[in-house]
């Protein structure tokens, strides 16, 4: 038996190192019309701290087992604690597990149950114990298919999860299917699917609940058994699904578990003492919270109210609340103003998402776009070189984030400080040229362009192609940042060339469009769900719903894609030496970048606030749910400005190094 918890917390001091050095680190902030700071020093208030917010959009659960909503997930991460939690420099920490350890090759993990934590109600009233079989109980209802949890997928890891949730989904649908015929006669079984499509009901073995890999070997000790090696398995803890439930009370409320704030149960920093939809949330310290001495805000009132955005910052101003997100189109002219530019600063940097601009090989749009002609474009390495090498990152950068927009771009798929070995993992193998160069190339796009134009040419494509790029009507900044790539691509490779067509995607179900191909050139994105290079690779495997390019019938990217497969698959094989297998995964990144299939952009959007809170003072990590969390955090009487963040974040840096 080996105890990895030091090993992961040395890891992930490394990738925060290196996420501050990607990000610009305690660099100066770009150059502003803002005005001096005069903002008074801010106090922490230490007696009845009330954090007071708005929202606008209202939970549909708060049943954290079955949602992937981080709307929802970000009020469960206060109420309910995971087996581990982090630090605000990313250290691992023991939480409701006092500590752990695996065997040699990482696929059982055996877990020590923190004593005395208890299970209180809304009230703070203690209802029982937190015991090992509270998280035994929560995977199984996860793999239940018939409680149709979204983030069941999180758990597949753990041997014979997804058996069972196979075996449920085959009970759900056998009462509906009826008998038929398959296209060489054989009698089957059809249902219809989620997508109203009638298909074949595949007999599935049967499975048991038992055989899932979770299991109390008594009250204080929780074992997982894995399908494999997982040396990263410790981070996928601080999510949803991994959450404990106390049994007697889930079977007791039944389908009403997590309907309001008297169906939940409570072992986090916080209780949801009121709920009350479209009226107010207030979130009150729990008494009982077995490591409440680092729990300094007494209460959370957040209070709903539909123009949140709009008025949020003329709110904080009056005083009535203590956070406002600053709207893109007032930024300018409260940065202007010395007495809103003192308290205004960006929120933090986040890595657990990226986003890239994709070529999709299975186009699906209308015949007006030139479907055909489009797919033999895409499928023509010059012309997607010749399109990466003349996107001009900046202005479009700038769209989203006029005060430091370098701070937001990435050169890799897996974003710069995720995660590391012995460095950040965009410095292994061949993606070091990419992170430490830029795509933008006047003179190889039009290089790029003239062999593409030959070749396609007497492929029998015409010209200009079209390039049908949708964006989200609903996503501040989105229409503007599409109207600069066109501008500036086409300025660079001619009208001749490309014909870029931005188009707005329908304000509801905009993602059904990715899904099905209705685009031939977007930004997509992805969010980590751990930390490891693997998960940046879900976007481009078999069966993902990203570019498609296993569906392409070009002999040439069928090989590349290959090639990208069996590189995957070669990394994931490593589980011991993580240098290998960061460089493996590295070999296999950097394929894609060298083949022009993707052309990352940046990590999720900063916005600007004005806020009572440290932001480096919270919990934090590249992936899950530790920045949601207000454990650890303080409220102060005023807002930082933006030289006081740029301190905050150097003597956040200076810490971490130490």
């Amino acid at each position: 038996m080996k105890t990895t918890k030091m090993l992961l917390s040395v890891l992930l001091v490394l990738t925060m190192v290196f996420s501050l050095a990607a990000c610009g680190g305690a660099s100066e902030p770009a150059a502003t019309d803002a005005a001096p700071s005069t903002a008074p020093e801010a106090s922490a208030i230490t007696e009845n701290a009330v954090y007071r917010t708005l929202y606008s959009s209202e939970l549909t659960t708060l049943n954290y087992l079955i949602t992937g909503q981080l709307n929802e997930l970000s009020i469960s991460a206060n109420l309910v604690d995971c087996l581990v939690e982090y630090d605000s420099y990313g250290h691992l920490l023991p939480s409701l597990a006092e500590s752990w350890e695996s065997n040699d090759d990482a696929s059982v993990w055996t877990f020590h149950i923190r004593p005395g934590v208890n299970w209180v109600d809304k009230d703070g009233n203690v209802v029982a114990p937190v015991t090992a079989n509270d998280f035994v109980t929560s995977i199984r209802y996860v793999c239940d298919a018939n409680n149709v949890s979204a983030t069941q997928y999180a758990v597949s890891r753990i041997a014979g999860a997804d058996d069972y949730y196979n075996w449920t989904a085959y009970q759900m649908a056998l009462p509906s299917a009826t008998e038929g015929t398959d296209e060489e006669g054989n009698p089957v079984l059809l249902y219809q699917n989620e997508d109203g499509e009638e298909v074949v009901l595949e007999e599935v073995p049967e499975a048991k609940v038992e055989d899932i890999g979770v299991k109390a070997l008594d009250d204080a000790t929780l074992e997982f058994t894995l399908t494999g090696p997982c040396p990263y398995f410790l981070s996928t803890l601080s999510f949803g699904p991994y959450m404990p439930v106390n049994a007697e009370f889930l079977e007791k409320c039944g389908d009403k578990f997590g309907t309001s704030n008297d169906t939940l149960l409570y072992c986090g920093a916080f209780t949801l003492s009121t709920y009350e939809p479209q009226q107010k949330r207030v979130l009150t310290k729990n008494p009982q919270y077995w490591d409440k001495d680092k729990v300094y805000i007494d209460e959370i009132r957040m209070t709903y109210n539909a123009e949140a955005s709009s008025i949020s910052a003329t709110m904080y101003q009056s005083g009535e609340i203590d956070q406002a997100t600053i709207p893109s189109n007032l930024l300018s002219a409260m940065m202007a103003d010395p007495a809103t530019a003192a308290k205004i600063h960006p929120t933090r940097s986040d890595t657990s998402y990226a986003y890239w601009y994709l070529f999709n090989f299975d186009p699906n749009f209308d015949a007006e776009y030139e479907p055909e002609n489009w797919r033999l474009a895409v499928n023509n390495e010059n012309f997607r070189q010749s399109i990466v090498a003349g996107m001009n990152r900046m202005p479009a950068l700038a769209a989203n984030d006029r005060v430091d927009p370098e701070s937001m771009k990435i050169n890799t798929i897996t974003p710069s400080g995720f995660t590391a070995a012995s460095k950040d993992y965009v410095y292994y193998g061949d993606l070091a040229k990419y992170t430490e160069g830029d795509n933008y190339d006047e003179a190889k796009a039009l290089a790029y362009k003239e062999k593409a134009m030959e070749e396609l040419t007497a492929e029998g494509a015409t010209f200009p192609v079209k390039m049908l790029m949708t964006y989200n009507p609903t996503v501040a900044n989105w229409s503007e940042e599409c109207q600069i790539v066109e501008q500036n691509l086409e300025k660079l490779l001619g009208s001749d060339y490309i014909d870029v067509i931005v188009q707005a995607g329908p304000e509801t179900g905009f993602l059904t469009l990715r899904r099905t191909g209705e685009y031939a050139f977007m930004k997509c994105n992805w969010g980590a769900d751990y930390a490891d290079p693997q998960t940046w690779t879900d976007p481009f495997v078999e069966d993902s719903s990203y570019s498609f390019i296993y569906k392409s019938d070009d002999p040439e990217t069928k090989a590349i894609f290959q090639e990208y497969m069996d590189l995957v698959n070669a990394a994931k094989a490593i589980n011991t030496d993580m240098e290998a297998r960061y460089e493996a995964f590295a070999k296999a990144e950097a394929l894609l970048l060298d083949h022009a299939f993707a052309l990352p952009i940046h990590i999720s959007s900063r916005s600007y606030q004005m806020c009572n809170l440290n932001v480096f003072e919270g919990q934090y990590a590249s992936f899950g749910l530790a920045s949601q969390r207000y454990k650890g955090q303080h409220l102060y009487d005023t807002s930082m400005g933006l030289e006081e963040y740029q301190t905050a974040y150097a003597e956040w840096l200076k810490e971490l190094s130490k």
